[in-house]
């Protein structure tokens, strides 16, 4: 049964547009174009963003979260996209107000837009060997290149690994073109999605192939990465802003992408602070579910006062030490990993994050409506 519901008046709208309440089960967002009164819902299709929010251009309105556009009048997506369509409501401006009628005259249509770039599951046999992905994080000079402390041990762990008959994958972020985190946690927790919202939409963006192989494909990762004034290369933290999408399913969903699935560290760099770097990757790394076996990192540093670097890398590179130190880490991995893989049942039972439960506010998507 229709119901007409008085908004306000005029000139009480007129202060107030856009915006947005909820009507009955409705949220809706109130707009002005063309000097009338439109009404659509306020969820967007995509992932509930706020319609309301949204930047207003001509008759669009283009959700704050990621970007999609609905008309302000019909609710339907622009050309192109116009099978997509958000409800919208009947309107009518009377001597006493303004007033909108429920249920909306045109419903909410959802077309499934998943591209054919989006990751996908990499099913492993029982009994199969362990798989395991370096992670290189050291810029170069893909023109000019030059010898990497840490890209060293990692190529002699990475042999290591190939010589226990894992299947191994080698990944040099410097090789993939890939867009900085947009920061859509900060809009809101659920604006930050999985897949990454960049991923999504962007066939170009070649992060997925880390995305892959971190949740879908790996069972061990070595992450590599030089000491740049005392922190991790800028391309680490690249990539790391990228993976929140990762640890924020776990705060709005309790869902932990990454079970079961061991870590180990590579550091190098001419100057020290290792140990913070260390803490920081552990942190990091432990936040996304990865776990981590006895004695999970090797470092090398000839420290603050050691600026002669072509004596640091002359040293890596004769460095006996190093190498069998790279090896052991990935032997120690894989071998905890084992030990995981066989306690597998036990391991899969649910467990809770402390302190990083589910958000308990209403997750958009079911509550389009």
């Amino acid at each position: 049964m229709a119901t007409w519901h008085r908004l306000g008046t005029r000139e009480e709208l007129l202060a107030r547009v856009p915006y947005s309440l909820k009507l009955e089960r409705h949220q809706i967002a109130v707009f002005l174009h063309e000097d009338r009164f439109s009404v659509i819902s306020n969820i967007c299709n995509h992932r509930g963003g706020p319609l309301c929010e949204g930047r207003v251009r001509g008759e669009f309105v283009m959700c704050p979260w990621h970007g999609w556009e609905y008309s302000v009048v019909t609710g339907k997506g622009p050309a192109g996209y116009d099978e997509e369509q958000v409800p919208s409501f009947a309107v009518e401006e009377r001597a006493d107000g303004v007033y909108v009628q429920t249920p909306p005259v045109m419903p909410r249509r959802l077309v499934q837009h998943k591209p054919s770039h989006l990751l996908d599951a990499h099913a492993k046999p029982v009994g199969a060997p362990p798989r395991v992905l370096g992670i290189s994080t050291t810029g170069m000079d893909q023109g000019n290149p030059r010898f990497s402390t840490s890209d060293a041990l990692l190529d002699h762990a990475m042999d290591m690994a190939r010589e226990l008959v894992a299947d191994t994958q080698l990944i040099r972020l410097r090789d993939l073109k890939f867009q900085h985190c947009e920061g859509n946690y900060s809009k809101a927790s659920h604006a930050c999605t999985w897949p990454c919202a960049i991923t999504e939409r962007d066939p170009e963006d070649q992060l997925t192939a880390v995305y892959e192989g971190l949740v879908h494909w790996a069972d061990v990762v070595v992450i590599a990465t030089p000491i740049r004034w005392g922190n991790a290369s800028s391309l680490y933290y690249k990539m790391a802003e990228r993976l929140n999408c990762v640890q924020n399913q776990i705060t709005i969903h309790n869902n932990m992408l990454i079970k079961n699935k061991v870590a180990a560290l590579i550091i190098t760099g001419g100057q020290d602070n290792i140990q913070a770097v260390a803490g920081n990757m552990l942190t990091f790394w432990s936040e996304l579910g990865f776990v981590f076996p006895q004695f999970p990192f090797i470092a090398h540093s000839r420290g603050w006062d050691a600026e002669d670097m072509q004596n640091n890398v002359r040293q890596v590179q004769a460095s006996d030490a190093l190498r069998e130190a790279a090896r052991e880490l990935l032997g120690r991995a894989v071998d905890f990993w084992k030990v995981l893989d066989q306690n597998r049942a036990m391991m899969d039972k649910p467990m809770e994050r402390a302190g990083r439960k589910a958000n308990p506010l209403v997750n958009p998507e079911e509550a389009i409506v």
